[in-house]
């Protein structure tokens, strides 16, 4: 990997994952543990690539106090605070002052994939290519933008979200471009890589390359996903070098949980948390500090740092906000969102009828 650098794009304010995002920007959520980005940090120098800008806006402040300069992780870390939205393009165009290798490897701040970073690499330099794509086989592209590549994998077009997609490959959010690629995006105004550089480079007849490959990947935007990412880092199923033993869960220092407790799918306990007797964590993703009742139900939801889900509650598919108080035998299912400091009161949220 020399001559390779990484910039990773972490300035969104993660709107689709609040309340949780409005005490910390998204990648710094717990996930398995520990902020998430770390466990992109961890990869990308597991490849082999030490120096690391990050591309910062929302809560600044927040990466350089928790990575400092990254010698703990074994990098050299840099920070670019974006001051004005600038789009994707643009938030790589704000960093160019910071880089000095010939080659850029780029990275969505809140994706967890298992793609062989070296591949993707190889795949540039093997086809000279002015930027190379990581594209990801899923099994519905509806959702995502399609983009088509020939029979040498080089890149036809880029196309918008469609019933009917000609290709099953989508946009997986890494790339990698060259030096000179990225100089030449306009400063200082929004530009999309998307709607605006790869278009105007494929016109250009300069040579996209994707490097396709049906590896884990997943977009951690919203709650679903999120307690999916970090449930598939415990047990094993994501790949990170921060995960140092896999298993069916995963409890962190000073927490307390009653030996007639069950954990289990992947279920994280933060740090000085109490999980008490007879409560069932499946999925479960509780921050620091946060306390769960006595018979409590925690499934495929996330309990904010220092929230009380008090005895009998069930949760399924929730988020709670830090602080909050879900009351004795309340029932929040199927997406439901609590407040930061919201009380709810004994019984007072029910979906079935028996109180």
């Amino acid at each position: 990997m020399h001559g390779v650098e990484a910039v990773v794009l972490v300035g969104g304010k993660g709107t689709r994952l609040r309340p949780l995002t409005l005490s910390a920007p998204k990648p710094m959520l717990p996930t398995a543990g520990v902020p998430f980005l770390t466990h992109l940090l961890s990869r990308i120098k597991e490849a082999g690539i030490t120096h690391v800008v990050l591309g910062t806006s929302y809560k600044a402040e927040v990466f350089e106090e928790y990575f400092g300069d990254g010698s703990r992780l074994g990098l050299e870390l840099e920070y670019v605070v974006e001051e004005v939205p600038l789009d994707t393009a643009g938030a790589i165009r704000n960093v160019a002052d910071k880089l000095r290798e010939p080659d850029v490897m780029v990275f969505n701040g809140d994706i967890l994939s298992g793609v062989d970073l070296t591949g993707i690499v190889d795949t540039h330099r093997e086809h000279e290519a002015d930027v190379t794509l990581h594209l990801v086989k899923v099994q519905d592209p509806r959702a995502f933008g399609c983009v088509p590549t020939d029979d040498e994998g080089r890149v036809q077009a880029f196309l918008e979200k469609t019933e009917n997609p000609p290709t099953d490959q989508i946009n997986a959010g890494c790339y990698v471009f060259r030096r000179e690629v990225i100089d030449a995006i306009p400063a200082g105004r929004p530009v999309s890589v998307e709607r605006e550089t790869f278009p105007g480079l494929l016109e250009a007849g300069k040579r996209l390359q994707g490097h396709v490959d049906a590896t884990y990947w997943l977009d951690l935007g919203k709650p679903e996903a999120f307690v999916q990412g970090s449930a598939d880092l415990v047990r094993g199923v994501a790949p990170s070098a921060a995960v140092a033993q896999p298993g069916d869960y995963l409890v962190l220092e000073g927490s307390a949980v009653h030996e007639g407790a069950t954990l289990k799918g992947g279920s994280t306990v933060g740090a000085n948390c109490t999980v008490a007797d007879g409560a069932v964590l499946d999925g479960a993703i509780l921050f620091d500090g946060a306390v769960v009742g006595e018979g409590a139900l925690v499934e495929r939801s996330i309990v904010g740092a220092g929230a009380l889900v008090q005895a009998g509650a069930v949760l399924k598919d929730a988020v709670v906000g830090d602080s909050a108080v879900i009351g004795a035998r309340c029932e929040l299912i199927g997406g439901a969102r609590v407040w930061p400091g919201v009380v709810l009161p004994e019984a007072g949220v029910r979906f079935s009828t028996d109180a």
